[in-house]
């Protein structure tokens, strides 16, 4: 029989384990209720909006009433992070390991840029609540017929999720500011290079300036971007394996 442990409040919070204060008549709301009105008012107005007070008036609510379920606006962005995250697509039966990661890190993609706001929130440990660990299976399944021990499977799935996520922040910034200025992304960008880049000072970029390479329009687009910088990550991959396949064989 194993002892039971205190588990941190950031896991009884979202597995919803944590015993709710219970004062005066019977309680009305949920923190699945919180967190999606919370999520509303995200999608609607963006992150800075959400706050307790803001979230309690979405509900109808007292703010002081938020405070049973959840104690503070950084246990409701904990909440929201994980919600945001949908659950995973089964991946089709039969597919290979570099096919189930591209469909995951696609699909991870989709379901967050739902939520631009998820960007925003800093990531402060492994992943934790319920639709993270559901994501994080389901990476983990598709390298299970690798010859990967469970160790390098995480180590692959965790670099994955820093992939993920920083190519997530970065299309969101980037595709702003492509909105609000798309000349900046192009000839303009190239032509202050040509004025800024020594070639004593910055060999190798001042190469890429003189090939031409940024004297055209480019048009952002972060669904390429992404697929590009994936397709070199899963090279990496499958090197990775080849490695370790090779010497345990």
């Amino acid at each position: 029989m194993t002892d039971e442990i205190d588990l941190p409040a950031e896991v009884t919070l979202l597995w919803g384990l944590r015993e709710t204060v219970r004062r005066g008549r019977k309680p009305s709301l949920t923190v699945a209720d919180i967190t999606r009105a919370a999520i509303e008012v995200a999608d609607a107005e963006g992150l800075a909006a959400v706050s307790m007070a803001r979230v309690a008036a979405q509900l109808g609510n007292s703010t002081m009433a938020l405070y049973r379920y959840v104690k503070s606006k950084d246990e409701l962005l904990l909440l929201m992070s994980d919600a945001a995250l949908d659950g995973p697509p089964d991946l089709p039966d039969g597919v290979d390991w570099r096919t189930g990661l591209t469909l995951w890190a696609r699909g991870v993609l989709q379901v967050l840029r739902r939520h631009s706001w998820s960007a925003q929130i800093p990531i402060s440990g492994p992943p934790i609540g319920p639709n993270n660990l559901w994501w994080f299976d389901r990476a983990l399944h598709a390298l299970g017929d690798t010859g990967l021990t469970e160790e390098d499977k995480v180590g692959v799935v965790m670099g994955l999720l820093t992939f993920v996520h920083g190519e997530l922040r970065l299309s969101v910034d980037l595709a702003k500011g492509y909105a609000e200025n798309p000349d900046a992304f192009g000839r303009q960008y190239g032509m202050a290079l040509t004025q800024v880049v020594d070639a004593k000072r910055f060999p190798a970029l001042s190469k890429v300036v003189v090939a031409g390479v940024f004297e055209g329009e480019i048009p952002y687009d972060e669904e390429a971007e992404g697929e590009f910088v994936l397709g070199l990550y899963l090279d990496g991959v499958a090197a990775f394996i080849e490695r370790r396949t090779a010497r345990q064989g």
